[in-house]
């Protein structure tokens, strides 16, 4: 079972492994999201700038490469999991490397309902959590996320 910390606790904790440099582990992270609030998936319609805690995991740094800029919910059912910049700095929806786009749902995820995002097109489901008004937490969960048994963990911030 995970430790929780109060929730003030794990928004300290959560801003401060954010500027961290170097590999950041994913227990730390754990207790961190155990300490968030969970949110309803109306809560996470805009747009979203991203980042993500360096752990080791797979996928870290895939995303940076494709030049991803974060995640648009313009309603639950249309949602755009990787906007990304292209040559030009102009935004677009990756929907060849997200294999579509994604819809929004309330999601179980460790005895917790929360906003949680499907793709329409891989194995992949994202949970978010609040940290405060314009910043979320995210882990990437599902058959096609959870690689070596580790999740990717991820932020993002409301544009």
């Amino acid at each position: 079972m995970t430790s929780t910390l109060t929730r003030e606790a794990a928004r300290a904790k959560f801003f401060e492994l954010r500027e961290a440099e170097g590999l950041v582990d994913d227990a730390v992270l754990d207790t961190v999201w155990a300490g968030l609030a969970t949110l309803r998936p109306e809560e996470m319609l805009g747009a979203w700038k991203g980042g993500e805690f360096t752990t080791g995991h797979a996928i870290n740094g895939v995303l940076g490469k494709a030049n991803w800029f974060g995640k648009t919910f313009t309603s639950r059912s249309d949602v755009q999991p990787l906007v990304c910049r292209d040559e030009n700095g102009k935004l677009f929806s990756n929907v060849a490397l997200g294999k579509g786009e994604a819809s929004l749902w309330a999601i179980e995820f460790r005895g917790e309902i929360t906003a949680s995002m499907v793709y329409d097109g891989q194995p992949v489901i994202d949970h978010f959590k609040r940290v405060d008004d314009t910043t979320v937490m995210g882990i990437m969960n599902g058959k096609g996320g959870v690689i070596d048994g580790r999740h990717l963990y991820f932020y993002l911030e409301r544009v």
